[in-house]
């Protein structure tokens, strides 16, 4: 088992809600509520659920791009959550983000060369410009945009393109740990699979530990070596990826790996509709969020909230189902 490199510990991001002319606060949206999970250095941990369920929220808390309510985010055994603004800019070079609309992540007025170089120049790494434009070249080789092209524009270039422009301007400080925001979901299927062999490439060479969020089980299945899933705010299951897909123990996750297609025109596979629509992160049902489109649900899943519990080993499970 590899060391813990980014331990969430209770996590809470609420949003809230106001309303007249003096904007007083008349509720909360639960964005994120009381999420705990680690990640573990050189694995790539997927993130996993419908549009809503918190993903992204969790990991703007982690970066403190969105203050988080409470909880804890301790990346290489320190409380980041406590850090001063100066010190935490300063952390900020050893977990980068790569996003997930490669059209308006890039400033369209600055050339490609001073966007990869731009987090250099802020952190005081290579603070000679010939030597800043060199490692550009470098990064620019590496994720496959030819080094001639550095004095373009965002606009001169495809979205898998640009999405490659994002993914060398993580690189650039050398980061542990990359946030991958959908990175796949706003490009062409013939480039996604493209991205996701470059990130698995990057990884092994430069060593890197990946938080993977998507909402495709298929691409989550590829890259990652474990998989959280969530729904509305909450976490209901953790494993190892070839566990949850061998023995899905949670019906939300039945639900979304049913719904993943198989290229198989023969192999039929029965798909579990879900019942209603997501409820509303404002007012969450009480008891187990899933329970109003769970099909089986219990009496006790619209009275009491479930507790994460590990079932087997390294699978854990939010669901009155596997109660002791």
């Amino acid at each position: 088992m590899a060391n813990s490199l980014l331990e969430i510990k209770n996590l809470v991001k609420y949003f809230p809600i106001k309303k007249g002319v003096f904007k007083r606060t008349v509720g909360w949206v639960k964005a994120v509520d009381d999420v705990t999970f680690e990640v573990y250095e050189g694995e790539t941990l997927g993130l996993v659920g419908e549009s809503g369920c918190g993903k992204t929220t969790t990991a703007l808390s982690i970066l403190r791009l969105e203050e988080p309510t409470n909880g804890q985010v301790i990346f290489d055994s320190r409380d980041i959550t406590k850090m001063k603004k100066s010190d935490m800019r300063k952390e900020r070079k050893n977990m980068q983000i790569i996003f997930q609309d490669p059209y308006s992540s890039l400033n369209p007025r600055i050339k490609i060369k001073d966007i990869i170089a731009e987090g250099m120049l802020t952190h005081g790494i290579l603070k000679n410009t010939k030597e800043r434009y060199k490692r550009v070249r470098e990064l620019l080789d590496k994720v496959g945009i030819p080094a001639e092209y550095m004095d373009r524009f965002p606009h001169e270039f495809s979205g898998g393109q640009r999405q490659r422009i994002g993914i060398a301007r993580a690189l650039a400080l050398e980061p542990k740990i990359v946030m991958c925001d959908e990175a796949v979901s706003a490009l062409d299927v013939s480039i996604r699979s493209q991205i996701i062999n470059l990130l698995k490439d990057l990884q092994s060479e430069f060593k890197l530990t990946y938080l993977f969020i998507a909402h495709d089980l298929s691409v989550i299945k590829y890259i990652c070596d474990r998989v959280v899933v969530m729904y509305l705010g909450k976490i209901v299951e953790i494993a190892d990826k070839k566990e949850l897909f061998a023995d899905t123990m949670h019906p939300y996750t039945q639900a979304l790996i049913s719904a993943v297609p198989v290229p198989n025109p023969d192999y039929k596979k029965e798909q579990i509709i879900l019942k209603g629509d997501v409820p509303s992160p404002a007012n969450p049902p009480k008891g187990c969020r899933f329970h109003p489109r769970c099909s089986k649900a219990m009496k006790i899943c619209s009275e009491i909230e479930p507790k994460l519990n590990e079932v087997k080993e390294r699978h854990f499970v939010a669901c009155h189902l596997y109660s002791n």
